[in-house]
């Protein structure tokens, strides 16, 4: 039999998450993110929990022809625009929406030869630091892409840095609302953190990330329950062996557990080769036959070890969910273990290996 490792993936929670964004933001058009292949979980298998959003964002143009060639027709966008000027000739083709948040993007958009003009988002650096045009150099880029004939509409854009914390977004605001004042066009600024917990912010375009796939933004101060997200995807394996621990023996690479008392572990069909963190540390939370356990010892590239002691009936073939749906109706948010490795649950979405095997549920 194939190694009992496998990952599920719920499309009908990506819907009921975007539901919820919806719901959060109701006068405002979503963006479904689907980056990273849709963060690991794949653009295909999720395809299906993705129809209720306006448009569906990305960042390169292979995962721009697989979204097209499912039949996704409302708008695409290109979160960090095109890379080179022939990339242009593939947004006409496909009639792609792409940022623009650098000279060279306007340089080659003057030069682009097209029957139909790009509607484009222009970013503007408001305080993140990464992509966007200074405040000052802001209204002149507008201004040149204002005057192509190459471009029709001209949509505002920028990118919280602080939305899931205490510092907020006030600051960026102020900076975005001076900088745009009296210009037209529609504006994007929320993000998943910002969606949830600023909802009175004005923007006409959202950005559903993370929140897409039952992951909380602000984690731990909020989890999923409190959004009322649920889990995206599923990582679940069984137990393949049983040990019996006396006082004073060890788990693992390093003996970093040792028992204090007779303990009883199970070993798991699951570890860092998989995609499960090596970070995570004894006391990382599992779930064996539903009933919330804890890791024991290092994780190796194959296994990993758990306290049995909450559930005694458990045995060789018992299922153990690492993240995501359990048996019995229970769940296990993937923002917990991924806090248990020091970061987050993005990382583990796309970290899932490739010789895990994938379907949908």
């Amino acid at each position: 039999m194939p190694r009992p490792i496998e990952a599920l993936i719920h499309p009908e929670a990506v819907a009921h998450n975007l539901a919820t964004a919806r719901a959060a933001v109701p006068d405002a058009k979503l963006w479904a993110v689907v980056k990273a292949n849709a963060y690991g979980h794949g653009i295909e298998r999720v395809y299906s929990g993705l129809q209720s959003a306006d448009g569906i964002a990305l960042l390169d143009l292979a995962e721009a022809e697989r979204v097209r060639a499912l039949g996704w027709r409302k708008p695409v966008l290109l979160l960090e625009g095109v890379f080179e000027a022939r990339d242009l000739e593939l947004c006409s083709r496909l009639n792609l929406w792409h940022a623009v948040h650098h000279d060279a993007q306007i340089d080659w958009l003057g030069a682009h030869k097209t029957h139909q003009p790009h509607r484009v988002f222009l970013k503007l650096n408001s305080g993140m630091n990464r992509l966007g045009f200074a405040p000052s150099a802001y209204r002149s880029a507008w201004a040149r892409l204002n005057a192509l004939p190459q471009v029709d509409e001209i949509s505002l854009m920028t990118h919280f840095a602080d939305a899931d914390g205490p510092n907020g977004v006030e600051a960026q605001v102020a900076v975005f609302d001076e900088v745009t004042r009296d210009l037209p066009g529609e504006r994007s600024l929320s993000n998943s953190a910002a969606i949830l917990r600023h909802r009175a912010l004005k923007t006409d375009w959202v950005r559903a990330g993370i929140l897409s796939y039952g992951s909380a933004p602000d984690y731990p101060e909020h989890d999923i329950a409190h959004w009322g997200l649920q889990p995206t995807m599923t990582l679940r394996a069984q137990l393949i062996a049983t040990q019996q621990l006396q006082p004073g023996d060890t788990v693992g690479y390093g003996s970093r557990f040792r028992a204090e008392a007779p303990l009883r572990i199970g070993v798991v069909a699951c570890g860092y080769a998989d995609g499960y963190p090596r970070l995570a540390g004894s006391g990382t939370p599992v779930l064996v036959d539903g009933i919330r356990c804890t890791t024991v010892g290092r994780v190796s590239m194959d296994m990993l070890a758990v306290d049995l002691t909450p559930v005694p009936a458990a045995r060789v073939g018992s299922e153990v969910t690492l993240w995501g749906r359990g048996p019995h109706g229970t769940l296990l948010a993937i923002d917990e273990p991924a806090a248990a490795a020091g970061t987050i649950g993005y990382e583990l979405m796309c970290a899932l290996a490739q010789r895990v095997p994938v379907r949908i549920e």
